[in-house]
């Protein structure tokens, strides 16, 4: 009797859940903007918070505006930085401080904002040489700079786990405690800080206008003492934002080999693609240092580049779990070395997405700036339809979206590419 009634609940069909008062989404959306999407809890937290708004019904236009204000309003409540030019800690309580960095440039009324990553390796390196470095380029361009300091002085610094964290959440400060242009957020860095801005600029490509990378470079896969690739992660997601980089062809440190096959890979992407604006400038016997010019000169190459937040082509090869949102696509749990390529068809009004594996999770982001809403469209995934109709707005999409605190990367409907 009892395996009959299991067999019977299990063919029942299953209750929608019960969609939120309007008292507890408001709370929920609270909690959603203040949760830490950078760790697993916080975004396992959000997951359920977006499952239960996803019971509501679909916004119109006007409602859909208004929650954008909302929430934009919400994520501005974050924290800030303390924009004094001089030394400051993230976390000043914790022992001596933690998390040191320097703000210098223009911190009045700023054009743009620079983040300088700092050389060393192992027990090596500090903020005050890339401050040595920049200050005076970024400065004389209008920018505020901020020269952060690795957690941890390991050969990789950078991309450690919590160094990584603590630079972007540098940036998103930065973004709330000055009024800047978030089309003119520019990183550059020598040696392990060329190599960290070929990486970060890389996992985080939809918050940059340009990236300048001098005497480092990403990191090669080897064989037999020849570079033969570039590790994952890198090179797909560049597509859309300037790249400049910089090698001497005598360094000791960094030898050119890596450099020279990055963009040998960025010019078949290109090649294949389209986009990917890079330059790739060697000098001969200059060693490990600075280009001619210095990096005045090196940040000539982009100053005049802005952020594209909606480009036409996205490429997205993922390689940590907690950046899920890159440009127009949203993958909940992003798989590392897959790479999804993303296609907007305006005039056909369709967007073609390709993924080399899975999928589940994974989401195009929509807004009048990609395809107007009130009009029929067409979705493809890995050439089959899975969606065709009118894009229907939703909280859901919107909050998963806004509370980053970037208006240009909020959007308000997603469909799911596998159901």
């Amino acid at each position: 009797m009892l395996a009959l009634l299991l067999a019977t609940l299990a063919l029942a069909p299953k209750q929608a859940p019960e969609a939120p008062s309007a008292k507890e989404v408001e709370a929920l959306v609270a909690e959603y903007v203040g949760l830490d999407a950078k760790v697993e809890a916080g975004r396992a937290r959000q997951d359920e918070i977006l499952a239960r708004l996803a019971a509501l019904p679909p916004l119109s236009a006007k409602d859909a505006a208004a929650w954008r204000k909302k929430v934009a309003k919400l994520a501005d409540k974050g924290a800030e930085l303390d924009p004094k030019s001089g030394r400051h800690f993230l976390w000043p309580d914790e022992g001596d401080g933690r998390g040191l960095y320097i703000v210098c440039g223009e911190t009045k009324k700023p054009k743009g904002l620079f983040i300088g990553l700092h050389g060393g390796g192992a027990g090596e390196g500090d903020a005050e040489t890339a401050r040595y470095a920049f200050e005076s380029a970024a400065g004389n361009l209008g920018w505020a700079a901020i020269f952060p300091e690795v957690l941890e002085k390991t050969e990789r610094g950078w991309t450690d786990s919590g160094t990584e964290e603590f630079v972007i959440e540098l940036v998103e400060r930065a973004l709330r405690t000055w009024k800047l242009d978030r089309a003119r957020v520019f990183m550059g860095g020598h040696s392990m800080g060329g190599y960290g801005t070929w990486t970060l600029g890389a996992r985080h490509a939809d918050l940059f206008a340009g990236l300048t990378a001098s005497a480092g470079g990403p990191t090669p896969y080897l064989e037999g003492g020849k570079v033969t690739g570039i590790v994952e992660g890198v090179i797909p997601n560049l597509r859309n934002v300037r790249l400049v980089v910089y090698q001497s062809d005598d360094d000791p440190q960094v030898p050119p080999e890596a450099n020279r096959k990055a963009v040998e890979l960025l010019a078949q992407a290109r090649e294949k693609w389209g986009g990917y604006d890079f330059d790739y400038w060697e000098e001969q016997g200059r060693g490990h240092d600075e280009p001619p010019g210095g990096m005045k000169a090196l940040l000539a190459r982009v100053e005049k580049e802005k952020r594209q937040p909606v480009p036409d082509t996205v490429l997205w090869q993922p390689s940590l779990a907690w950046p899920r949102q890159l440009y127009w696509l949203y993958w909940e749990h992003p798989l590392p070395r897959v790479t999804v390529s993303a296609s907007l068809h305006a005039d056909r009004g369709e967007v073609r997405v390709q993924c080399s594996s899975g999928g589940e999770g994974l989401y195009v982001l929509l807004d009048e700036r990609v395809l107007p809403l009130d009009r029929d469209v067409k979705i493809f995934f890995n050439d089959q339809e899975v969606f065709a109709g009118k894009p229907e707005r939703s909280l859901a999409a919107l909050l998963s979206t806004a509370a980053r605190g970037d208006p240009e990367l909020t959007f308000d409907a997603r469909i799911p590419l596998l159901r």
